[in-house]
This record gives C-alpha cells, structure tokens and sequence, in this order.
C-alpha cells in the first residue's frame, strides 16, 4: 500500500523507529546516573509529561485523518515538547551529570520529531495550507478515522515498541524513583 511512498517509508520505517530507540537511549543514560538518587521523581514527571506530548500526536497520526486540526494539534504539541524538554535538561544539570552520550541522544529526540513533523506536513500539504487560510481547500478540523488504516501488523509492531521500549522503561524509573523517595534518598 504505502510500498510507493517515499514520505510514508520513512516516516514508518526509519524516523520512528530511531525516535523510540533514542528515547530507549535516553532510559539507559537515565539509569546510568541513578536519576532515581539525583533528581528523583520530578525529572521523571518532567519525561512523563514529554512522553504524553509526543505520544499523543503519534497516536492521532497512527489512527486519525491527518487534517488541518490534527496538524495544529501536533505543532502545538511539538513546542511544548520543546519547551518542556529545555525545562528537563536545565533542571537535570542542576543536580547530575548530562554526558555528551545523553545530550547526543537529546539531540535525535528533538529532532526525530520535528522530522516527522516535517515529513507528515509534506504528505498533507493542502491542509497545512489551509489552516493558514492558503491554498485551494478548505480546513478541516473535524476527528475522525483515516481513510487508509496503516497495516493491523504494523500498528501492533509500533504498539509493542512503544509499550517494551518507553512505557515499561520510564515505569520502571517511575518506580525506582519513588523507592528511593520512601527510603529517604531520592529527591523531588
């Protein structure tokens, strides 16, 4: 279906794949410093709230009809990602190490996103336009499913990779965190 679609092949294939391996990255580094001991749930809180801003966007690209109004929705979405990534690392440095190893890896998750951004606006050009007021369509800012399902297979691969690759990860931070926090060594 989407064999013939450049955009479409890197986007499924290579961006978001590397996106989940580099916040997979990130939990390592993470672990590495005993974020649990230094920084404590506050950092944590901090990745979960980036989680939900980039996961949410991911989510509606995976399942929605990629319109003016989801195309808002993941701008948006992205520059609080942004800004709420800033608030991170500045408030990480106050109390750890941020390696060149982590801030590399900062690097692909800030810029995997903007390049899916990128690729899922190329793909639907029209409505990017639109939400400006340009172009010959009308905006859409209604919710609804796509038209053209991604593959059942594909969906619960990216599922998976989600679930095993972040959701588990940063669960087990989360809990590491508010372990130390009862045995009195953690902060925030």
């Amino acid at each position: 279906m989407y064999h013939s679609d450049p955009q479409m092949l890197l986007l499924l294939y290579f961006v978001l794949p590397v996106w989940l391996i580099a916040g997979f990255a990130d939990w390592l580094c993470h672990r590495a410093t005993d974020i649990e001991t230094t920084t404590g749930l506050k950092e944590t809180y901090i990745h979960i709230l980036m989680f939900l801003e980039m996961g949410l966007p991911l989510l509606a690209a995976l399942f929605l009809d990629v319109n003016s109004l989801v195309i808002a929705f993941m701008i948006v979405l992205f520059f609080c990602h942004e800004a709420t990534a800033l608030w991170d690392v500045s408030y990480a440095v106050t109390a750890r190490r941020v390696s060149p190893i982590e801030q590399h890896v900062h690097s692909f998750l800030e810029m995997v996103p903007l390049m899916a951004l990128l690729l899922v606006i190329s793909r639907h050009w029209p409505q990017f336009l639109a939400l400006f007021g340009l172009g010959d369509e009308p905006a859409r800012f209604e919710l609804k499913q796509r038209d053209d399902p991604l593959p059942a297979g594909y969906i619960t691969a990216v599922l998976s990779g989600i679930f095993f690759l972040e959701v588990l990860p940063y669960l087990e931070e989360y809990w590491r965190g508010k372990k130390a926090r009862k045995g009195g060594s953690g902060r925030g």
